[in-house]
Order: C-alpha cells, then sequence, then structure tokens
C-alpha cells in the first residue's frame, strides 16, 4: 500500500513518524495530512529500503503546506556539457547547502548510470522526468506509448521517488499558444506538442494515465504533474493556456487519488510579482489542496546571470501564499548547464526563500533560530553568529577579511561607531 492508502486506512508508516520527528508535531497529524492530499511523502519503497544503487537509503521528508517550505534542486548532464561524477559533486553540493530533493534532469551520457548513481549516494528524494531518457538518441516521432510505459517502470524499479508527467497538456490546448512570445518553454511539454502534432493524436500520458497510475502505486511513486504550458516570460504569464493546462491538472489529481497514488502539482515559472498571489490560489482551488511545486517564479525577465535572486524573491511570495516545495533557479538560468557554485548559489537564495515565507506564515518555531541569531549578536558572540549561520564558513570568512582577532565589533563600523555598543551604553544609563 502506498503512504497515501495507509493514511486513508488510519495507520501511521514509518515514514510518517520520521517526517512528524522532523517537523516537530504528532505522527497523527501527518498521517491526516497525508489522507487529505494535501502533503506527500516521495518515497520509493525500494529507496527505503536501500536496494536503489549501493545501499544509501532515503531518509523520508514531507511536502505540503502543513509543514516546512521544502527546496528541490536541478541537477543532470547535458548532451555538451558534465559526467556522472560531475553530478555527483552537484547532488553532494545541493544537500549540504540545503536541498530537500534533487531531480536529475540528464539529456545526455549515459542515463541510466547517471540516475543509478545519484540514487546510490542520495539520502533526499530523487525525482526525474522519464521522457527524457525515451527521446535520448531517436526522434520524438518514433517513441511509442510502451516506450513511454517502459521507461516510467525502469525508472521506478531503480527507486526514482517522483516524477515529473506531463499528463495536463492537451491536443486542445495547443492552438492556445499560437500567440506566445516564448510558445511552449518546457522541454517535456515542447517534445508532447511535437508528438502530438506529428500523430494527430491525443496526448499519449493523459491517455494512459491509468496504466502510469498502476506503475506508481506498485513502489509508492509520487506524481509530480508537470506544467508543460508554463509562461517562460512575464508576457505569457496568467495566460488561457496555462490555466487551461491546470483544469486539466486539477482533474489528474482526483485521478492519481483514486488510484491510490500520492500527487503533486507543478507550477508557473515567469510571473509578474503581483499575479503570484492569483496563481498560488488558483492552483489551491482547482487540485484540491494538492501540494504545489513552482518553479521561482521569475519575477523579471532582464537579469540573466542573476535569476537566482529574481526567482527567490517570487519563490518567498509563492511560499507564502500557497507553495509547499520550491524548485530553485541557478545564475546560469536560460544561459548555461549549471555549474557545482551555481547548485551552491541556487540552493542558498531558495532555503533563504523557503525560511523567509515559513516565518512570515508564522509556522510553530520557525522563528526560533533567528532570534537566537539576534541574541548571540547582542551578546558579541561571534563564536555562536558562526555556528547558528546557515553558512558558518563563509561569514567567518567575510569577518576575517579585516578582523583575525577577538575583536568584539565588526570592520563596517570598528568600536567608536557601533551602534550595537552604543545602544548597551544608552540603555543601560536608562536603566539605571
Amino acid at each position: 500500500m502506498t503512504q497515501y492508502r495507509q493514511a486513508r486506512a488510519g495507520v501511521i508508516t514509518p515514514e510518517m513518524r520520521r517526517v512528524a520527528q522532523r517537523e516537530g508535531v504528532s505522527a497523527e497529524f501527518i498521517r491526516d495530512e497525508v489522507a487529505a492530499g494535501r502533503l506527500v511523502i516521495p518515497a520509493n519503497r525500494l529507496h527505503l529500503a536501500g536496494t536503489a544503487g549501493e545501499g544509501v537509503k532515503l531518509d523520508p521528508c514531507g511536502i505540503g503546506r502543513a509543514v516546512t517550505t521544502k527546496i528541490n534542486a536541478n541537477i543532470g548532464a547535458s548532451p555538451v556539457s558534465s559526467c556522472k561524477e560531475q553530478e555527483l559533486i552537484k547532488l553532494n553540493l545541493a544537500v549540504q547547502y540545503g536541498a530537500d530533493a534533487v531531480m536529475d534532469l540528464s539529456t545526455g551520457g549515459d542515463l541510466d548510470a547517471t540516475r543509478r548513481a545519484i540514487l546510490a549516494h542520495a539520502a533526499v528524494p530523487i525525482g526525474t522526468v522519464p521522457i527524457y531518457s525515451v527521446v535520448v538518441g531517436r526522434d520524438i516521432a518514433d517513441v511509442t506509448r510502451d516506450d513511454l510505459l517502459a521507461a516510467i517502470a525502469a525508472q521506478a524499479d531503480q527507486g526514482v521517488d517522483f516524477m515529473t508527467i506531463h499528463a495536463g497538456l492537451r491536443r486542445k490546448h495547443l492552438p492556445l499558444v499560437a500567440n506566445r512570445k516564448l510558445g511552449i518553454v518546457s522541454r517535456g511539454g515542447s517534445l508532447l506538442a511535437k508528438w502530438m502534432m506529428l500523430h494527430e493524436a491525443e496526448n499519449p500520458l493523459y491517455e494512459m494515465f491509468d496504466e502510469i497510475s498502476a506503475i506508481l502505486r506498485e513502489h509508492d511513486v509520487t506524481y509530480s504533474l508537470g506544467d508543460g504550458l508554463r509562461p517562460g516570460c512575464l508576457a505569457d504569464a496568467s495566460d488561457e493556456a496555462q490555466f487551461a493546462e491546470l483544469a486539466t491538472l486539477g482533474e489528474l489529481v482526483a485521478r492519481a487519488w483514486a488510484a491510490g497514488v500520492q500527487v503533486m502539482v507543478e507550477g508557473p515559472g515567469h510571473i509578474p510579482y503581483d499575479q503570484i498571489e492569483m496563481n498560488m490560489k488558483r492552483q489551491q482551488e482547482l487540485c484540491d489542496g494538492a501540494p504545489f511545486y513552482v518553479l521561482g517564479p521569475v519575477v523579471a525577465d532582464v537579469f540573466p546571470g542573476y535569476d537566482h535572486i529574481t526567482s527567490a524573491i517570487g519563490a518567498t511570495a509563492a511560499a507564502f501564499h500557497g507553495a509547499s516545495f520550491l524548485c530553485y533557479v541557478t545564475p546560469s538560468e536560460h544561459l548555461a548547464l549549471p555549474t557545482p557554485a551555481d547548485v551552491q548559489a541556487g540552493c542558498v537564495a531558495y532555503k533563504i526563500a523557503a525560511h523567509a515565507a515559513d516565518v512570515a506564515r508564522k509556522l510553530p518555531g520557525a522563528r526560533k533560530w533567528d532570534d537566537r541569531m539576534a541574541q548571540a549578536r547582542a551578546a558579541f558572540d561571534w563564536k555562536k553568529q558562526f555556528e547558528l549561520a546557515f553558512d558558518g564558513a563563509t561569514a567567518r570568512a567575510i569577518r576575517s577579511r579585516d578582523l583575525a582577532g577577538a575583536e568584539d565589533y565588526c570592520s563596517m563600523c570598528g568600536q567608536a561607531w557601533c551602534a550595537l555598543r552604543i545602544s548597551k551604553e544608552v540603555t543601560g544609563r536608562l536603566g539605571g
């Protein structure tokens, strides 16, 4: 039985207990959220058992509005860059800098070998987009329905925990993108659109949804329903094509639950800041509270090289208004395959976004970390500040650029201009 079916039956699984422990809530609370479909625990049974490769076991995490906001890091080799070893470096950096899950989006090299290696070294949930492995080395026109089902089954058998399945993009939606500036920017979405046009047929993933659900149910793989018509620029945001697909995704959420499969829904890429709240609430309504997994959203189109910042701004708002899972964007977005340094930068930016949103949502305990840092600053306790800092090594290195000793001030103000020191003098006299 899947986590969803067991929760519906009133069973508290070891995975639910682990998520409850990590979140500081009761196991009964987690079970109720899973049963309602508002929380997913991506946890392939093979990955849980440590049989998905060389024995690393999955440490389950929960994704949903009732718990802390999670972040995902995309890695993966391309046809022109990287290799299996480089992707393992990215995996380790992503986890070190806060990624709660990692997606292998490889489109080059030996995809099976790379996926196996990532699963073998990952204690976090691993996601994939199965259609990528189907089209490597062949034309999309030659892909059959059996090819798609075989790829999904093979990756489930490897231990993949969640899969992006672009089943919501219907043939009837294709004319709706004709007036877009950027058309279809999703790789999976564009491939399926081409297949439908060439074959003059419906999306095979939509037509085979029941068969796919049966495969995912076998190993408890979580659906991540892909947004093949997500907007790729501000001008295309919140248009008829995007929302037509979202309505279909709402239909598929209900079908996934009926099949006993966990499900979350992927969301928009480029959205003006003022449209984020509306987009989050619309998804929650159409998809009956299923967890929302958003890419960014990117809130400006003109900052290539800094899209980890423009998107983290949108991600904070998205997480505050309804998203549960944030897919990071790196500085190399729109430009190149992310390097290990880009992966680190993207994870840090999104860890900030997720934490800021959790504090704003007033999740129990979310601000304790910040309050402890404030106390350490007030006490000029630099050692404690570095211990509390998300990236203490970087904080320590920056401080030591100008001050190598144990001074209780920084080089911004020095001792005479230190506002905290002056404030202590003022409050000390007031107190006296």
